[in-house]
């Protein structure tokens, strides 16, 4: 495992300020009963992820296993390994909204953002994510950015309301 000053050589989210989080929330943290989700929800806050490197960091600081870390990690649905966006979109693929038109957003979004379901596009604007449903069916189609929930949405304004999120 690298130590703290070869961090930022492997993966450029490591700056010196997000180091300096991390450990203040290990240190807070790390005696305290049950305190690995905690520090693992902080510190992905920091980020915006938990990447291995992290992982076997917090490992090390916590004198815990990284493969013990990387099972919760990796059991837990909210935490993520793959960085994700600023915001992120959630395409309805659900009965009402696709035969409403969502299969011609969700290309329209792809193309326009050049960003497949469950990537982050290059700038870390956006995430996207295809769902079952989002319980607005008398809206459909639905797109949701962040809690913004979207109705009505068509292939030619779908681009115009993800643009207002900068």
């Amino acid at each position: 495992m690298p130590f703290v000053h070869d961090l930022a050589e492997i993966n450029s989210d490591f700056t010196p300020d997000a180091i300096a989080s991390i450990d203040e929330i290990i240190d807070r943290l790390k005696d305290k009963p049950g305190s690995l989700i905690p520090v693992l929800t902080c510190c992905q806050g920091v980020l915006g992820y938990l990447p291995v490197e992290l992982q076997e960091y917090i490992g090390r600081r916590m004198n815990i296993p990284a493969s013990d870390i990387y099972g919760v990690v990796t059991f837990y649905s909210f935490f993520t390994m793959i960085p994700k966006g600023r915001h992120t979109i959630k395409v309805c693929m659900g009965t009402a909204c696709y035969v409403r038109g969502m299969g011609e957003i969700l290309n329209r979004i792809r193309n326009g953002l050049n960003l497949e379901i469950g990537a982050t596009s290059d700038d870390r604007r956006f995430s996207l994510d295809a769902v079952r449903c989002l319980g607005a069916c008398g809206l459909a189609p639905v797109v949701v950015v962040d809690e913004d929930t979207h109705g009505g949405v068509t292939p030619d304004t779908v681009l115009d309301i993800l643009n207002s999120y900068k």
